[in-house]
């Protein structure tokens, strides 16, 4: 027997559509690319949103076509993803911050036939132009105004795309579990993989992370998403804020300490959202200056570790509560947040501190295990680690076109690459990688792909990246060189042969000269000797 419910289907232009209905005068506001600031609506981003996808479908865009963004959080930006949705494609968000070989690889994966991309990136991509075949126009977000001379493919302002079209639309209709953005995770080996999500996945995840115990967020809110849209949906924001109501504030490209501080107050942000670094800054900038935020209520916090100096700041100084939250690309991304649980709330002071360092329990529609290397499960008893795993709604099954083959074990459960422990309350923490990649301000740093370039110097015997405890990066990658007998080979010079072949903030901290580099009986470079070996080591760029 089944049940006798209409059959609707979770698809993303839903939200939208709901949040015009309900909340239609609810605010967008956003500090452009091109410097002022701007407000619109939800209703001004849906009857905008009608009109890209009205021009996506003009423009020959087929349901399932990939549309790639490289931009910054904005009110353009959000409405194009919407539109996107709209015309049954595929989003496919660019992670500016990769370097241009990445981009590259990633965009001709992804076969994106259209990109929009903010008035920052014209540069970079006519660079790189010449190797993205598949791309047939290029839409910079602005307006005629603001329009840069370029030499891009068919490039043409935003504000004059749309203007081509009326919004007497319909969105295209699409199925749940058709595919509805793009986002491309690396590792330490092997090219980007593109995880790709569905309507069913983003709207499950929206659902989960607007609940009371992860972003709380009601239509009372006021939400700056300081987390990229290119990082796995800003955290679910750009789907459970208009879903709930909540007023949005867009910060633009400026993520500065003055730049965020200023949105915050003027706007009364309610609750935010990013990563330790930036926090660091907005509260260097606070102490500064003397500053209160006496209308912030929530710093939700993840990328990478939040220090317990920085949780007992907000919270004692500033009386805003710190949320620890943990996730990955495969996840949607949130697959846990620290919401202190009403025993847990009532523990000693240190106690609730030790907990909300941990990146705390999983969402509804995520199940966790911890296991050995041979996939026995282990103890829920906060000191037996293992590697964490995880599966449900919101979790990958595979990656684009197969890549990395099967990634979920025999009971279904994805392998995070993450090492864990979970207590007896249900509460996770991340205590090491078994991967060896290097994070560093809530971004990947491939240790391996560092060092196959550096043991390419002609004077280098052998190389090996680890991570290093930075104060404000959480990790910055410390190079350690063998050189080959006889030859001398200086900081600067190793420095200047990584240049300009990694980004620029894969660059190395430091540079050590060592006679030899510890292995494992198999030969491979035994990383967990080296970091106990430098666990107290002190970068350079640490006491700027």
């Amino acid at each position: 027997m089944q049940g006798l419910m209409q059959d609707w289907p979770l698809t993303c232009n839903r939200i939208i559509d709901h949040a015009a209905v309900q909340f239609g005068g609810h605010k967008v506001i956003t500090r452009s690319v091109e410097g002022p600031i701007v407000e619109t609506t939800y209703r001004g981003i849906r009857q905008r949103a009608l009109k890209v996808a009205q021009r996506l479908v003009k423009e020959g865009i087929k349901s399932g076509d990939r549309v790639g963004t490289l931009a910054w959080n904005t009110a353009r930006h959000l409405e194009s993803w919407y539109g996107i949705l709209g015309a049954g494609a595929v989003y496919h968000t660019v992670n500016p911050r990769l370097f241009p070989e990445q981009i590259v690889y990633i965009v001709n994966h992804a076969e994106d036939r259209l990109m929009l991309a903010d008035l920052t990136f014209v540069p970079m991509l006519e660079q790189i132009a010449d190797k993205l075949p598949t791309i047939e126009r290029y839409v910079i977000l602005t307006d005629g105004k603001h329009m840069p001379a370029t030499k891009l493919k068919n490039a043409v302002a935003y504000e004059d795309w749309i203007a081509e079209v009326d919004g007497d639309f319909s969105w295209v209709k699409v199925d749940e579990n058709d595919a509805a953005g793009m986002c491309y995770t690396s590792g330490t080996t092997g090219r980007p993989k593109g995880v790709v999500y569905s309507h069913r996945s983003n709207m499950l995840q929206a659902f989960a992370t607007a609940m009371p115990d992860v972003f709380s967020i009601s239509s009372n809110d006021v939400i700056l998403p300081v987390v990229p849209l290119f990082h796995a949906n800003s955290w679910s924001l750009a789907f459970s804020a208009p879903m709930n109501g909540a007023s949005l504030v867009m910060p633009g490209a400026k993520l500065d300490g003055a730049s965020t501080y200023e949105l915050l107050d003027t706007y009364k942000v309610t609750a935010t959202a990013g990563v330790p670094t930036v926090w660091l800054a907005l509260l260097d900038h606070m102490e500064k200056h003397d500053l209160k935020l006496p209308h912030l209520k929530l710093a939700f916090i993840g990328g990478s570790a939040c220090p317990r100096s920085m949780i007992e700041k907000f919270q004692d100084k500033y009386n805003v509560l710190v949320r620890h939250a943990w996730g990955m690309t495969e996840m949607s991304p949130v697959g846990t947040a620290g919401h202190l649980k009403p025993h847990v709330a009532k523990f000693e002071r240190e106690k609730r501190l030790d907990v909300q360092e941990k990146q705390g329990f999983s969402l509804f529609g995520v199940e966790m295990k911890i296991t050995d290397d041979n996939g026995n499960e282990l103890p829920w008893d906060g000191k037996t680690f293992g590697r964490l795993k995880v599966r449900g709604g919101t979790v990958a099954r595979s990656y684009f076109k197969g890549e990395g083959g099967e990634i979920l074990d025999a009971e279904g459960f994805f392998d995070t690459g993450d090492v864990a422990t979970i207590d007896e309350h249900g509460y996770m923490k991340i205590t090491d990688r078994s991967k060896d990649v290097i994070k560093s301000g809530g971004e990947w740093i491939s240790s391996i792909e560092i060092e196959n370039i550096a043991v390419g110097h002609p004077d280098v015997a052998e190389a090996a990246v680890i991570g290093v405890s930075h104060p404000k990066w959480d990790e910055r990658p410390l190079l350690i060189v063998v050189p080959k007998k006889d030859k001398k080979i200086g900081k600067t010079e190793m420095l200047e042969f990584l240049r300009g072949k990694i980004a620029k903030w894969w660059m190395p901290d430091d540079v050590i000269f060592v006679n030899e580099i510890p292995h494992t009986a198999t030969g491979k470079i035994l990383k967990t000797a080296l970091r106990e070996q430098f666990r107290s080591y002190r970068l350079p760029s640490a006491a700027e």
